[in-house]
């Protein structure tokens, strides 16, 4: 499902589907670590750790775009990370959230 989004947000916005992933699968101990840190904002039941959650870019794509075009998708999380210029997606309930 998660492969799904990628392609059809790529074809969407009218791009290859050349991503480039920031944070994809994360075990239970890494999460923990990066949960620990205050103002972290990563949930400690992150889907990361369930393989349903990647964060990314799309090359020559903005990242501002890309948000519009998940969120108008609405199929998970979609969290937006303006200053580190990469979008989360997940395939769990549909919600949103700016980092």
């Amino acid at each position: 499902l998660l492969y799904d989004q990628l392609f059809d947000l790529a074809r969407a916005a009218g791009v290859p589907a050349h991503y480039e992933i920031i944070s994809a699968y994360r075990s239970q101990e890494s999460n923990d670590k990066m949960s620990a840190k205050p103002g972290s904002g990563v949930s400690k039941k992150s889907l990361h750790m369930q393989g349903r959650a990647i964060d990314v870019r799309l090359r020559n794509f903005s990242t501002a775009r890309l948000r519009d075009l998940a969120l108008a998708a609405k199929r998970g999380g979609v969290g937006y990370y303006e200053r580190s210029d990469f979008v989360h997606l997940d395939t769990g309930r549909f919600r949103t959230w700016i980092g």
